[in-house]
């Protein structure tokens, strides 16, 4: 509910504002005017790439979770020892300084081994949420696969399963229902994150708020639209968040 009502008093602000006067520019994104309807579009083009950004970034997060946490929960401490180190040693790095090493310094040093690359914006803003987001997706598995009861285990050990067939037979198949809403949550995270590649060019929702700020010198109008689209594709995505929680409860309680 309150959710609503911020959107609507934001759509409210909107509205009202653009035949406004005086310091009120609203008139930039004025869908009844020419200049408004084209900064607008301008705007919406950036759901696209923000989309396919944070999909990309959240299926490639979701498979190295999935490689880092397995050998962390192993009974072997040489297994579990390099995934601990990943997973500490990426939460305490922030975003955007991790951003801009992979940008900028990653391809330096693959090119001091002898592997020539080149990264542009779109694939630097993807590794980097991946590998960001990974640490927190690897938590999450491993919280997932050890609520189940150890029973399970020791069963599959008595019939002659190896860990990584008691994993895949047994384990993930149970575990998988009470991590997919969590996994939905850390999309929504990706997609806020998504915000910080703007500044090393990638043309998502912000970067195109930034240069339309830049041309029409109205920053409150136009990011105040920004904040709204965000609003509105997080929505979305919580509104299909609990719908899945939904579902897996119905399912468990059956």
């Amino acid at each position: 509910m309150n959710r609503r009502l911020v959107f609507m008093l934001g759509a409210c602000l909107v509205l009202a504002g653009c035949g406004a006067s005086g310091n009120w520019g609203w008139y930039v994104i004025d869908p009844r005017t020419t200049g408004g309807a084209n900064n607008i579009k301008f705007l919406l083009n950036g759901f696209w790439a923000t989309i396919l950004l944070s999909v990309i970034a959240a299926a490639m997060s979701m498979v190295i979770g999935m490689i880092v946490a397995l050998p962390g929960m192993s009974s072997n401490r040489w297994l579990r020892l390099p995934s601990r180190i990943y997973i500490e040693f990426v939460r305490a790095i922030p975003l955007l300084p991790m951003l801009f090493w992979v940008f900028y310094g990653l391809p330096v040093v693959l090119k001091s081994i002898g592997i020539s690359v080149s990264i542009d914006a779109f694939w630097g803003a993807i590794i980097t949420l991946a590998i960001s987001d990974s640490a927190f997706t690897a938590e999450i598995y491993r919280s997932g696969i050890q609520s189940i009861n150890k029973g399970q285990t020791e069963a599959a050990k008595t019939v002659g399963l190896t860990y990584s067939q008691t994993m895949i037979y047994v384990i993930l198949p149970q575990a998988i229902k009470r991590i997919l809403p969590p996994l939905a949550n850390q999309f929504i995270y990706i997609v806020k994150m998504s915000a910080f590649a703007s500044v090393i060019g990638m043309q998502e929702l912000t970067r195109r708020a930034n240069e339309l700020v830049v041309t029409e010198y109205r920053p409150l109008e136009i990011y105040s639209l920004l904040i709204l689209e965000y609003l509105v594709l997080v929505l979305i995505i919580s509104f299909f968040v609990r719908w899945l929680e939904r579902k897996m409860k119905a399912d468990e309680s059956r």
